[in-house]
């Protein structure tokens, strides 16, 4: 027998077939936390070139690994044993389906002759994951773990993004079978398959688009990368139409444009959400027209809507509630280049030039603002002062609530994968293991979380995998010592009622992150030293984290509150139109 056929017919164990697998599909970092179920994986990685980052618990593993994908073009990849580290991924999955974010998940399980029965951290994978992952796969033969692992890879990143769960009970790990070495051009040529619009259909785009007045670009998630960023940019070279964008589309497009007037919504920009008001062709691109948009978008209804998303269920949704006149699904990046090809051969252009010169007046005219003589220090000053400190490289995750609406609003995303956070879902505690998942796969860049102390506390135990392994993570942590998204609440509907929004006590997070290893931490409680903390927190080197102590009333506005319009939009007491 020959070497390459006696290298062929070698017999490798599942765990080994699971990380050459990996490998083979150029995995070079994963995220998990270990057990008995799923250790003969684990030391096989050990074994191998790919890096394990070994995160707080489950549930921050998952969150890595969407982090790694949500900043990069590549598929997060998280490991975790058993029962309990099950259900811990399970908010981390249900986020990364609602947000489109791929991600595998790799889930020991207890042996095939357990299955079934009240074993020792034994769980039904599958009816756990079931309504939350694209794809749940539970493995029932040895030589079917590579098939899985690759199919799995691609399902998650191919048509509309999800998170694929693997269910691997352990005695497959330990058993032996040759290894295929599958070819990927197989997976790549059944999943990654575009459609392209025809001449007919390019015509009867811009036949509508030509007769329309006021015609607004509504940019969502399905635009976020580099190659969706790159064709909206051709488009609208071409085309300079004013732009709106959701909260997963921040940095689709340069937000610092005079016509991209940034996020609207329920907390939108205000000009974002006067513009809206008054357009008459809404191009909507690769969103999902979510409850704090969509709901609040009646008037869209007597503007002409053409609509693009991957998502066959989501457009067949829209053609029956809002009528498009043209709609496709397919990739919105190679429908934009479509377009743009048509428009370049038969030079088409548009003459929108008071609409342009209408929609950058507005953005000048109407600026966020906040309580500037306030006596405590504001969320918005901090991140009104921020933005204008970021160098061009920074990555910015969030937690969710006030802080999260806050930085969407005055952190002017200029590039696509820049600006990370919960979307859909609103899981709080997320901003840090995704921020750890974004600095693995750019370790090169500067890596900022905004969090809030609800949303820190959640996942604490990341301060400790951000400071033992010395990440360049640096946390901005505005603490109003409460809940301020649902105490602003019990304010305006509760009858000022706090029964669970406030701290009984204060902590030091400064002092517990030095403790964590740390090189750089600070606490601000006076407006008097912000400026250069925020200097020397932004360009410190190493794990940093700046603690400012904020005002627990600042109110965040803009606000269209729920089954209100655009037109019902509450600007608050301090956003006013100015002169320009």
């Amino acid at each position: 027998m020959m070497k390459e056929e006696a290298k062929a017919d070698k017999l490798l164990t599942g765990a080994e077939i699971l990380v050459r697998s990996l490998q083979d599909l150029g995995v070079t970092s994963i995220f998990g936390y270990t057990g008995a179920a799923i250790l003969p994986v684990m030391d096989e990685l050990g074994k191998s070139s790919i890096r394990i980052v070994v995160n707080a618990n489950e549930q921050c593993a998952a969150f890595s690994a969407a982090g790694y994908s949500r900043s990069s073009d590549k598929v997060g990849i998280a490991i975790v044993t058993s029962g309990p580290a099950i259900t811990n991924t399970l908010t981390a999955v249900a986020d990364s389906f609602a947000d489109s974010i791929p991600l595998v998940v790799i889930a020991g399980q207890v042996p095939e002759h357990k299955l079934g029965t009240d074993s020792f951290q034994h769980i039904d994978v599958a009816s756990v994951f079931g309504p939350t992952a694209k794809k749940v796969f539970s493995v029932h033969a040895i030589d079917n773990i590579e098939a899985v692992v690759k199919n799995a890879y691609y399902i998650a990143k191919s048509g509309k993004p999800g998170p694929v769960v693997i269910d691997m009970p352990v005695n497959l790990q330990t058993k032996s079978a040759p290894y295929e070495s599958l070819d990927l051009s197989y997976f790549s040529g059944i999943y990654e398959q575009d459609s392209h619009l025809s001449d007919a259909q390019c015509q009867r785009f811009f036949e509508l688009l030509q007769k329309s007045e006021h015609p607004l670009l509504y940019l969502g998630g399905g635009l976020n990368n580099e190659r969706g960023s790159l064709a909206i940019r051709r488009f609208n070279n071409l085309f300079r139409i004013p732009s709106v964008n959701t909260l997963m589309a921040k940095g689709v497009v340069d937000e610092n444009g005079d016509t991209d007037l940034g996020m609207l919504g329920m907390f939108g920009t205000p000009y974002a959400n006067m513009l809206i008001q008054e357009n008459d062709f809404f191009f909507a691109l690769g969103v999902r027209w979510d409850d704090r948009v969509a709901e609040k978008v009646g008037f869209a209804i007597h503007a002409t809507i053409a609509f693009v998303d991957i998502h066959p269920e989501k457009v067949h949704q829209i053609r029956n509630e809002r009528r498009p006149k043209f709609s496709f699904i397919g990739d919105v990046a190679t429908v934009l280049d479509n377009l743009s090809d048509y428009a370049q051969k038969h030079g088409i252009t548009l003459s929108i030039d008071s609409w342009r010169q209408h929609a950058a007046q507005v953005k000048r005219s109407w600026p966020l603002n906040y309580n500037r003589s306030a006596g405590a220090i504001q969320q918005a000053e901090v991140l009104d002062q921020l933005n204008q400190l970021l160098p061009p490289t920074a990555i910015v995750t969030t937690g969710v609530g006030n802080h999260q609406l806050l930085a969407a609003q005055y952190i002017r995303a200029k590039r696509p994968k820049s600006f990370l956070t919960s979307g859909s879902f609103g899981t709080m505690g997320s901003g840090m293991p995704i921020a750890v998942g974004a600095h693995i796969a750019n370790p090169e860049a500067s890596v900022f979380v905004i969090d809030g102390d609800g949303s820190f506390r959640m996942n604490l135990g990341e301060l400790h995998t951000i400071g033992t392994n010395q990440l360049a993570v640096k946390i901005l942590l505005l603490n109003n010592h409460s809940d301020g998204m649902v105490y602003n609440l019990e304010n305006s509907a509760y009858g000022g009622r706090h029964s669970a929004t406030l701290r009984s006590g204060d902590v030091d997070f400064s002092l517990m992150a030095q403790l964590c290893g740390f090189g750089t931490t600070r606490r601000v409680a006076r407006r008097e030293e912000l400026a250069s903390a925020l200097e020397e927190f932004v360009h410190s080197p190493g794990p940093a984290l700046l603690e400012v102590l904020t005002d627990k009333e600042e109110i965040l506005y803009p606000i269209v509150r729920p089954g209100a319009s655009y037109a019902d939009m509450e600007l608050g007491p301090y956003i006013h139109k100015v002169e320009v």
